[in-house]
């Protein structure tokens, strides 16, 4: 690796040191967090089992959705392997929720642009989408990425929206990632005015990046996918759902069959899997947030806007570097995809993507396909040509991997 780059590698991790600290602290706080949960629950051996076939009151599993209750201080969740996606998880909920001529509104804008294709507001209308069922959709813009409260409680006081809509992170946009001190004064700001209202989190990606989660602050449901924080490159697929009783009964009648609900559901050799991911959980994530943190500094350091900077709060894992054109978004992918364990030899290229509008690029050389909290990056192929870096098992690898992506830059 070029010497002259490995040196400005020792310069900006010795400027970035005071940001590790902190990401050490919050993990610390976050680890006590689950090894509590798992002994107040009295996880047991006879709980890695696994079950087939209808997996009828599987006491594994049962112990799992126990688990993240308690780790997320919800009422209840719902943690299935059979989940494919966060999307999916979304799109069951919605589902669960929503019925014909209920109103939900997004304050977060508009949302990322898979889930816009379930919503139904993207160019191609499914006719499974929400909008086909006769789900109205409404959206309310963030003002200098924090919330518009004003124009918030004025629309809820109408008290005609069945739910409300928070994208934790920032998906396909320029915006920011919206820390759990905003989505609080945002959730007080809603329960002023209206007490009904579900108010509904798109976790996807901010899970232990901060020392709080959204139940904690009002929320109540927030959906995640455990192939990115919480899987911690270990599980293999799934996604969790946690929230007030009532409304995750409605979710897993959604994802199985009304009246059979939560009770069926083999975990298929996935226990061990989703409870060493949810252990190791804290630890991975940091080391992505410590990725992300030396991949913004270098980086701005050889003149490319971030988004965030090294020394801002972080509210997820997801680092962006604006490239500026099409050919060093593609070139800086390829990069990445080089420093993977995995399918280093393979060069992705632009692509059409279902649920996506624009081609797309990914370069994941993971061991779980689609894993974004392994090293990843992706990018549309449109203006203004950002990057969307997020992952990293460990720091070492991590680090690794962007100084690969420099270099391929750099040729």
């Amino acid at each position: 690796m070029n010497q002259e780059l490995l040196e400005l590698a020792k310069k900006v991790e010795k400027k970035i040191e005071p940001q590790f600290k902190k990401i050490e602290e919050i993990c610390s706080k976050n680890s006590i967090k689950v090894i509590e949960a798992f002994q107040e629950c009295n996880l047991q051996e006879m709980h890695l089992a696994t079950s087939t076939g209808y997996g009828i009151d599987e006491v594994g599993r049962n112990k799992i959705e126990e688990i993240y209750a308690k780790v997320f201080r919800a009422e209840d969740s719902l943690v299935r392997a059979q989940f494919i996606s966060g999307t999916h998880a979304l799109a069951i909920t919605l589902s669960a929720l929503l019925r014909p001529n209920d109103t939900m509104l997004s304050i977060t804008g508009a949302p990322y642009d898979t889930l816009q294709t379930v919503i139904g507001i993207g160019k191609e209308v499914s006719e499974s989408s929400l909008k086909a069922f006769g789900i109205h959709y409404e959206q309310i813009e963030l003002v200098n990425n924090d919330f518009d409260i004003e124009a918030i409680k004025e629309r809820l006081s109408k008290n005609n929206v069945k739910l409300v809509e928070i994208q934790r992170s920032r998906g396909y946009s320029t915006r920011e990632s919206l820390t759990i001190e905003k989505i609080e004064t945002a959730i007080k700001a809603i329960r002023e005015v209206n007490k009904d209202v579900i108010i509904m989190v798109d976790n996807c990606y901010g899970e232990f990046v901060q020392d709080r989660e959204p139940i904690e602050v009002g929320a109540d449901i927030a959906v995640g996918s455990l192939m990115k924080n919480l899987g911690a490159g270990i599980a293999t697929s799934g996604a969790y759902i946690v929230g007030k009783e009532h409304l995750i009964k409605l979710c897993a009648e959604r994802l199985t069959a009304p009246g059979i609900g939560k009770e069926i559901g083999p975990s298929l050799n996935q226990n061990t899997n989703l409870l060493k991911g949810l252990f190791f959980a804290p630890q991975v994530v940091a080391s992505s947030v410590k990725t992300a943190i030396f991949a913004s500094c270098i980086l701005e350091e050889l003149g490319y806007t971030v988004e965030p900077k090294y020394n801002e709060e972080r509210a997820d894992i997801v680092q962006t570097i604006h490239l500026g054109t099409a050919e060093k978004l593609i070139k800086f992918c390829q990069g990445i995809q080089k420093g993977s364990p995995i399918d280093s030899c393979v060069v992705p290229e632009p692509s059409p993507m279902g649920g996506y509008e624009d081609e797309v690029i990914m370069a994941a050389g993971t061991f779980t396909e689609g894993s974004t909290i392994e090293l990843s990056c992706d990018g549309p192929i449109r203006e203004p040509y950002i990057a969307y870096m997020q992952g990293g098992l460990t720091y070492d690898y991590g680090k690794y991997g962007i100084l690969k992506a420099i270099e391929e830059m750099k040729k």
